[in-house]
């Protein structure tokens, strides 16, 4: 049984679409456990107790929100040897290419030492039915390369 951890921050509740879709797709994965947190809401304990996680964020001022960046400042010392190579994936709502959110996650990833291990989506604008597939598709992802022990 995989514990996949899907964080977000959203405030206009794009993001958060997003995140109930990857976390539709994880709970498709027969005995996954899905925990989907807000981004202030999530501590240290929570990334330790995950075998993988998903990091949702909109694109503010052309990189992550800053509740996202909170979290990584808050939780990045105290997991420090505890969290190396967990899997993870990324998603974005971005008013303009998303780029800049994703590099900016992608890069503290690198310093926790986490393992991306699929595509990251980005949706641009509204949210579409097709980035919402994706991101379901992104949890069953997450979730079934868990559950199988591949990540």
């Amino acid at each position: 049984m995989a514990r996949i951890l899907i964080i977000y921050h959203s405030q206009t509740g794009n993001t958060r679409r997003m995140a109930e879709a990857v976390a539709e797709g994880a709970r498709d994965i027969e005995g996954t456990e899905v925990i989907l947190k807000r981004a202030g809401e999530t501590v240290t304990e929570d990334l330790v107790a995950a075998d993988g996680i998903a990091f949702g964020t909109p694109e503010n001022f052309g990189t992550m929100s800053g509740m996202m960046k909170d979290l990584f400042d808050r939780t990045f010392y105290p997991a420090q040897g505890k969290v190396f190579r967990k899997p993870y994936v990324v998603f974005v709502s971005a008013g303009n290419d998303g780029s800049g959110a994703l590099n900016a996650v992608e890069r503290i990833a690198l310093g926790y030492q986490f393992r991306k291990v699929y595509d990251s989506v980005i949706a641009k604008g509204q949210i579409s039915g097709e980035a919402i597939e994706k991101c379901r598709e992104l949890g069953a992802i997450l979730a079934g390369g868990c559950d199988l022990g591949i990540y």
